[in-house]
């Protein structure tokens, strides 16, 4: 077994300063929060994080070159952000799913079962499609000149939206590794009805779990996700709930269940996975870019919840420093109201769900709950290389309002009849700031994520009061 994934034990560095009120850390991937500068301490062998009474202060700062962004996203760690920051109990787990991850890679059976389902059952490759009128509308607004908007259209995958992509191949590593049972956490429900729809497909069990506000939000995919055959489990609050209650039931059935993350967050391999797996968006642009207009994009735009869609489209084109990428969080009501969810912007690095990244966090390292008008956005953090590429500078992060979103969504929706879900709107909404800074000609494309029939109720509500 290679030594890149045999670990025993986390070095920490723990605050002995400022430590928040004794308090009891029922989520075994929860261990931290803030991070500050402090002496270090192990976590000794065979100990849980759900026995800390107080949260420990994580520290840790790994020299990373920023000229070479591919060779330090690696190992687990992208720069100083990532790694495994979970109990004893879940290490074996962790190291045999990167065992099996990788065996899967290098798995000729496996690529080609893969690249079947992505063209038969997703309906891979997604169009790149010019946005004439889109285009036109903006370059009327900066006197007949500006850039070509082309739109990535992950909103015609089957179900429409990127999640399927990362749900089907992980589906396919649990039925390789004997596990019965899928268990998921969803928030706006797409990656909930892909992991219902992976494991109809392939004949597992699916538990998903998701917030009861955002089963109000989002009775469609639960409908769907039930259709699909999934048992859907609602928890008190939104994502974030959800995720640490989907992570609990996995911890206690590790034997029989696989846990399917949707997005790149949690520890090591996971975020490594759901990137992989969603590079396929990017791979995809590049290829139809050259077809097109026989180059590069010069500008690729994609919103930022926990970050799966814009990793999936910045991964291919990371090395192209000639290529800008330009991510969108979600401002909310503002981000000085503190109800937003822009975490690159206003969050602080810590601990959280098993990884190391940017966080929503209080003085004394306590979770902030995030809000968006695009549920999928609602998590406190991002993946650990959306953090390296903030930190490095290597991508740039802008936010935009709800209020924005809306306007983009109705925006896009009767000038190319397109109706994208409010994720996505929200890396629509910011062409308005970019459009009339960018040359005349440059291509830009925007990856709509995700299709918006689960949002049109309310769209239209808001759009009416």
């Amino acid at each position: 077994m290679s030594s890149s994934i045999q670990f025993s034990q986390q070095t920490l560095a723990v605050s002995r300063k400022n430590l928040a009120p004794e308090r009891k850390i029922c989520n075994p991937f929860v261990v931290v929060c803030r991070a500050s500068v402090a002496d270090t301490q192990t976590l000794p062998k065979n100990s849980s994080t759900s026995s800390l009474k107080k949260p420990l202060m994580i520290t840790k700062n790994l020299p990373h070159d920023i000229h070479d962004e591919r060779k330090v996203i690696s190992m687990g760690k992208s720069g100083r952000f990532g790694g495994k920051f979970v109990p004893e109990i879940l290490m074996t787990c962790l190291t045999q799913l990167e065992a099996e991850f990788n065996l899967a890679l290098h798995d000729s059976q496996f690529q080609e079962e893969l690249r079947t389902a992505l063209r038969d059952y997703i309906g891979r490759e997604t169009p790149l499609y010019f946005a004439k009128r889109l285009t036109d509308y903006y370059k009327d607004k900066n006197g007949g000149e500006g850039p070509e908007i082309y739109l990535k259209r992950e909103d015609l995958s089957h179900l429409g939206a990127h999640k399927i992509n990362n749900a089907i191949a992980q589906a396919m590593i649990a039925k390789r590794m004997g596990l019965k049972s899928v268990v998921a956490a969803t928030g706006a429900g797409q990656h909930g009805v892909a992991a219902a729809a992976a494991c109809a497909k392939l004949s597992l069990e699916c538990t998903v779990f998701m917030g009861k506000e955002d089963m109000e939000k989002q009775a469609s995919n639960v409908l769907s996700m039930k259709l699909l055959g999934a048992q859907v489990k609602p928890v008190e609050g939104t994502f974030k709930d959800a995720s640490s209650e989907a992570i609990r039931n996995w911890v206690g059935n590790l034997e029989t269940t696989y846990y399917l993350m949707g997005t790149v967050v949690g520890p090591h391999p996971c975020p490594m996975m759901v990137r992989e797996f969603q590079s396929v968006i990017g791979k995809e642009t590049r290829r139809q870019a050259m077809e097109k207009w026989g180059g590069k994009p010069d500008v690729l735009v994609a919103c930022v919840g926990s970050g799966s869609n814009a990793l999936g489209l910045f991964h291919e084109f990371i090395g192209d420093h000639d290529v800008r990428l330009i991510g969108i969080e979600a401002a909310g009501f503002g981000l000085d109201s503190g109800r937003h969810s822009a975490t690159l912007s206003r969050g602080e690095v810590g601990v959280y769900h098993g990884t190391m990244s940017y966080l929503l966090q209080d003085e004394e390292g306590q979770i902030l709950a995030p809000h968006s008008i695009g549920v999928g956005l609602e998590y406190p953090g991002v993946g650990p290389e959306v953090s390296f590429l903030k930190e490095t500078g290597r991508a740039e992060f802008h936010s935009a309002m709800d209020e924005e979103a809306i306007d983009a969504c109705q925006r896009l929706s009767r000038l190319e009849g397109i109706i994208p879900a409010l994720e996505s709107s929200h890396a629509l909404a910011f062409l308005e700031k970019l459009c009339p800074t960018l040359a005349n000609g440059t291509k830009v494309v925007v990856n709509v994520s995700g299709r918006g029939d689960k949002d049109a109720a309310t769209v239209l509500e808001l759009i009416q009061t």
